[in-house]
């Protein structure tokens, strides 16, 4: 099932609003150029910012796996030298 978060629906909502600003600014030409602007730039700064984020956490969450495996290589590492170690001994 497919949920939608908060940022997704600001977003949708967001776009809605530039889509209705454009239409009236062609066709009512009510707004002025630079509100309808000005709501389009919003709009993409915010769905830049939402990917940014996301990207983030991924990062983030990717780097702290690659800590745990680095960790078990080191570990890793250690047995396979003890055990060459023992190895000589006889």
């Amino acid at each position: 099932m497919f949920k939608m978060k908060i940022r997704d629906i600001i977003l949708w909502i967001l776009f809605l609003i530039s889509a209705t600003m454009v239409i009236w600014y062609f066709f009512g030409n009510s707004p002025t150029f630079e509100q309808t602007i000005l709501i389009l730039i919003l709009t993409i700064l915010f769905g830049i910012a939402t990917k940014v984020s996301s990207i983030s956490t991924k990062i983030n969450y990717l780097e702290k796996k690659f800590i745990k495996l680095e960790n078990a290589f080191i570990i890793l590492k250690d047995n396979i030298s003890i055990k060459n170690k023992f190895k000589n001994i006889k």
